[in-house]
């Protein structure tokens, strides 16, 4: 036993030492990057998750694609992985059925081909996980260590919900307040229901396509239903039934997931929470993560980037749940004492982001600057974005301040 002991000893000692000598490579190596985990992603992008899948996009490849998010870079969060979809390949629309029923006068099964024949309609929006921030929430929540890049600018292409409905024949009842979607459970996959109220229903789409390709199996191909303006958990991947319900499915990612604390019948966007506190989360007193929190985000200059001056370009995108028009960007570079306007790429409303940029006049040295949208609801950004913490780390939409040397 003793000789047993010692043999292993040394050989263990000799293990180590081969490790410090690799420079502890090798277990690096077991971690997978996201282009292993995902067949056609960037490799580039930060694996949060490895089931389920939840990559993040490097803030720099985001800035770096500032007009639309490429399908290799554009972040992915998962509730339920369906085994043989992850790739950025299209999905096959051959034998994809999808229930709609509820409260509706004509229950129908569709197949997804048959939504190649009608009428398509496409839109650009800002697709973000409700997460996104979260890390600059203190003390930090529970949760996927998002930094800024659970977000990205796509374009989907497909039919709209309503538009089917009419092609169906089939009417609402009664009491429809809700439209509840459920993702397929092929491979026994874990269930994950959402529901949204049925004023989405103007504008949402069964989208087959997403920036002109098919869409990616992983981001929910053959069929997503996707909702312009509300947050990417209530865009249901892999759709294979949609019901018209009364009220919100009672499921986990509708109660006590995805829920901010709110004082009911209100127009408070949230209830402040202590940070660092629990909350005893019921349907009475909070409310889901459905539409988009306004936020604003600085492209240009990049955290602790140098840049020459004095004149230096500040550049960004701004957006909010396309209700309103996003209607000004402010930059200041004194702590928020004094703002200028940044000029807007555009003013009328969008699902998608607005682009903006400005001039400031800076001296060399070690600098801050600060953005802020406004919209035409009188929406602004707080300047601590803390102000509206809760323990899972949803909605951060404070002001973004980022740190540069002018030269």
């Amino acid at each position: 036993m003793e000789k047993v002991n010692r043999r292993t000893t040394l050989k263990l000692m000799g293990l180590g030492a081969a490790f410090l000598a690799a420079g502890g490579r090798g277990l690096a190596q077991q971690a997978p990057t996201a282009d292993q985990l995902v067949r056609g992603k960037d490799r580039r992008l930060l694996v949060l998750s490895q089931r389920p899948i939840v990559l993040e996009t490097p803030y720099e490849l985001l800035a770096a694609n500032a007009e639309r998010t490429p399908k290799e870079i554009l972040y992915i969060r998962n509730n339920v992985d369906l085994p043989g979809y992850n790739t950025v390949e299209g999905a096959n629309l051959e034998g994809w059925k999808v229930q709609v029923g509820g409260l509706v006068d004509k229950p129908f099964t569709f197949e997804a081909k048959e939504l190649l024949s009608l009428p398509q309609h496409e839109v650009t929006m800002v697709l973000q996980c409700s997460g996104n921030g979260r890390t600059l929430y203190q003390p930090r929540p529970s949760g996927n260590p998002w930094k800024r890049g659970g977000v990205g600018n796509v374009t989907f292409r497909g039919v709209r919900l309503k538009d089917l409905l009419a092609a169906k024949g089939a009417k609402l009842l009664d009491k429809a307040y809700h439209i509840t979607a459920h993702a397929s459970r092929q491979g026994n996959a874990p269930e994950f229901v959402r529901s949204v109220p049925i004023h989405a229903l103007e504008n949402a789409l069964l989208a087959l396509s997403m920036n002109g390709e098919p869409l990616p199996a992983v981001h929910g191909g053959p069929v997503r239903l996707v909702f312009p303006g509300y947050f990417g958990v209530n865009h249901v991947k892999w759709v294979e039934k949609i019901e018209f319900t009364e009220g919100e499915n009672t499921t986990t990612e509708q109660m006590p997931r995805y829920r901010v604390p709110a004082i009911p019948n209100t127009q408070l966007p949230f209830l402040p929470q202590e940070p660092g506190k629990t909350y005893p989360y019921t349907f009475q007193n909070s409310r889901p993560n459905w539409l988009v929190t306004l936020n604003s985000f600085i492209f240009a200059p990049l955290e602790g980037q140098t840049v020459r001056g004095p004149y230096v370009r500040v550049e960004g995108v701004a957006f909010n749940d396309g209700i309103v028009p996003i209607v000004s960007v402010e930059l200041s570079t004194n702590g928020g004492r004094t703002w200028y306007k940044a000029e807007l790429e555009r003013t009328e409303k969008t699902f998608g982001w607005v682009r903006w940029r400005g001039t400031v006049y800076l001296r060399p040295g070690e600098h801050e600057v600060m953005a802020r949208a406004w919209d035409a609801a009188g929406r602004s950004q707080p300047l601590d974005g803390n102000v509206a913490w809760n323990e899972r780390g949803y909605e951060y939409s404070g002001v973004m301040r980022v740190r540069f040397t002018v030269s």
